[in-house]
């Protein structure tokens, strides 16, 4: 029966191949009129016949992701290492961070662009903000959760506090620093695409309410796909890294089928 037994790694695609048949025999059995709920072999073929355009406003959207993506990494990670370093800092500063994430992304948007126009900035700016804070509060976390007896023996045998720091503390915070990178990940393009609906002429949030629009909501459905695609493709190559760099963690050993 080995022999038959389906790979681990099908699930996924075998899960959402049923739900595309149930989606599609539902819509042709019910006579579900397109307007309401095209069905997926509609958006497929819309995938098709305006791939140009979609591409198009893709390459836009995907720039801004990436840049804001990349940006909130850059600057949460340093940030959380010094307010886990320093007990001063974070009492002052991680206040202010919790009480600016109170304020939606969506009312600083129009702020945004009075400030910075309506180019690439204010989209990058969104998402970097979305994507800032889950990325600094796992980070910190993370680096807390070094054992204090490690770093006390570490010291004893005469180890600077930046060696405690790179061969205890880093490695302790790697597997939440992924956490919150993961989440970042599909934050990411949520900001981008709240940017897009405040001020753009290109994207796929553009794309969307022009759409929406002119009631065309096969192409809404495709522009979500689109997205949603994106998204997976993102969360994957974070998850692929984190492998390559977490292959000791318990995570990934399950991951694998090996015991904890």
């Amino acid at each position: 029966m080995d022999r038959f037994r389906i790979p681990t790694s099908l699930d996924g695609p075998i899960v959402g191949l049923l739900i595309l048949i149930v989606w599609e025999t539902g819509v042709r059995i019910g006579g579900v009129p397109a307007y309401l709920l095209p069905p997926p072999s509609a958006i497929a073929q819309r995938l098709f016949t305006d791939w140009d355009q979609l591409l198009y406003h893709f390459a836009a959207t995907t720039l801004e992701v990436v840049i804001g993506f990349v940006l909130a990494i850059v600057v949460s990670i340093p940030l959380a290492a010094l307010l886990a370093q320093i007990r001063i800092f974070e009492r002052m500063l991680y206040p202010v961070l919790v009480a600016s994430q109170t304020i939606p992304k969506v009312a600083i948007a129009p702020l945004l662009v009075v400030w910075f126009g309506f180019g690439l900035m204010p989209k990058v700016l969104i998402a970097f903000l979305i994507c800032f804070f889950p990325i600094v509060v796992d980070s910190l976390v993370g680096f807390r959760s070094a054992p204090k007896e490690v770093s006390w023996l570490a010291r004893s045998m005469g180890a600077s506090r930046w060696q405690t720091f790179v061969n205890f503390q880093v490695p302790a915070a790697l597997p939440h620093i992924f956490a919150g990178v993961k989440v970042a990940s599909t934050l990411a393009i949520v900001g981008a695409i709240v940017g897009e609906f405040v001020a753009a002429d290109r994207g796929l949030g553009y794309q969307l309410i022009v759409a929406n629009g002119a009631l065309d909501v096969t192409l809404s459905f495709t522009v979500l796909v689109v997205l949603s695609l994106m998204g997976v493709a993102l969360f994957a190559l974070v998850d692929r890294v984190e492998r390559w760099a977490l292959p000791w963690h318990v995570s990934q050993r399950l991951k694998h089928g090996g015991s904890p």
